[in-house]
């Protein structure tokens, strides 16, 4: 009887978190679909090179900003409410794109829609964590993560297909139901109480609770992962016309497929044996994928550099964002999701900017050599730091 107890606490899918899983996809496809589509409908606009370099930056930035203060939010506000406010920002984000006629006011609803993002993905994550069971948690975040995965291969295909045989208002109104209907989502999710800490004369100061103290270091970490990360997404298909491949895109798909197959082993071994299990190898293979796709000649090369980033992304990534949240306390895990995805955000942001000028500079062969070395520097920083702690992996 009693392990029959145990077991049903234990349990992963519930109901709840299965809502969670599919309101979070559909909110990330309608972004994903909009992510390939929308330089098109800045050009359409008449707007340049730098503009379009430009929309990805604005959304990050008010990302960026409003994390911190989500952060703070989630410690006393309704998370359920908290959520609905960030993807209904989205949402009339979204719809307000197709009535944009310059290229100011496409940047203008962008920014908005950054802290619509910032909001919502900070949220989904902090619900997720306290849905999951500690003792599931890497394997649970792990399948958590997999809604940006799937999305990253649905979206893009979707936006396109839409764009291209309908139109940009079509292709606007998909992104806009699949907002609407992750926000419907939500009604029906039940979100559970969570102990709030004693307060603390560090806790009355703003700047000590913007960020969560205990998160920064494996936040760091997915700094160093997004910065890898923004140059493989913002530039592979600049690249695949470097070296004359047409169908660069099955590197989205062939990625996608091995980060969901990977996520749910690697948060099992995170759970069962510790990170230094799933980091150090997640770091290594990272590292070759990102080598191996600087030398692509072939479409075989690119799927297989597509096959062992995939592996090694999927590796490490929910297991930092899983360590992020274990080493919070339960009323600051939502401080924990901001200061994880913040440090991804800028990691993202710095390496899509720097990154370019290498690319345009030399080459993005070369450029994609050059953004493999953070991975080596991941590497190196976490076994000095285990070494230095002696943590227990």
């Amino acid at each position: 009887m009693s392990r029959e107890l145990v077991n049903k606490k234990e349990s992963l899918w519930t109901k709840d978190f299965i809502l969670l899983l599919a309101s979070n996809l559909l909110l990330f496809i309608g972004f994903y679909m909009l992510l390939t589509t929308l330089p098109a409908y800045i050009f359409a606009k008449g707007g340049s090179a730098s503009d379009v370099g430009m929309i990805t930056a604005v959304l990050i930035i008010s990302a960026i900003f409003i994390r911190p203060f989500s952060g703070i939010a989630l410690e006393s506000v309704d998370k359920k409410l908290f959520l609905a406010v960030g993807v209904a920002i989205c949402l009339i984000s979204i719809g307000s794109f197709n009535w944009a006629t310059a290229v100011f006011t496409i940047m203008f609803i962008r920014f908005i829609h950054g802290f619509g993002w910032g909001i919502s993905t900070t949220t989904y994550g902090t619900i997720a964590s306290d849905l999951v069971p500690i003792s599931r948690r890497g394997e649970g975040m792990g399948y958590f993560s997999s809604a940006g995965t799937i999305a990253m291969s649905l979206g893009p295909p979707l936006g396109i297909m839409l764009m291209n045989d309908k139109g940009f208002p079509t292709l606007f109104m998909g992104a806009t139901v699949s907002t609407l209907l992750a926000l419907i989502f939500i009604y029906f999710i039940r979100v559970p109480k969570v102990e709030k800490s004693q307060p603390t004369e560090e806790m009355g100061k703003i700047t000590s609770r913007l960020m969560e103290k205990s998160a920064l270091f494996p936040s760091f970490l997915a700094l160093l992962l997004g910065f890898t990360y923004g140059g493989i997404t913002s530039f592979i298909t600049l690249f695949g016309q470097e070296v004359g491949i047409e169908n660069v895109g099955w590197f989205f798909t062939v990625n996608a497929v091995f980060i969901l197959i990977t996520r749910s082993i690697a948060g099992r071994i995170f759970d069962e044996r510790g990170h230094f299990w799933v980091v150090v190898p997640g770091a290594i293979l990272s590292f070759l994928g990102v080598l191996i796709l600087s030398y692509v000649k072939s479409s075989g090369m690119l799927i297989l550099s597509a096959i062992t980033y995939g592996i090694g992304f999927g590796t490490v990534q929910p297991s930092l964002l899983a360590w992020s949240i274990n080493s919070a306390k339960p009323a600051r895990r939502g401080a924990a999701n901001a200061t994880f995805f913040s440090a991804f955000d800028i990691g993202i942001g710095a390496g899509s900017i720097i990154l370019s000028h290498i690319g345009e500079s030399m080459s993005y062969s070369t450029m994609y050599r050059i953004s493999s070395i953070p991975m080596i520097g991941l590497l190196v920083i976490y076994l000095l730091f285990v070494r230095n702690r002696k943590e227990d992996v």
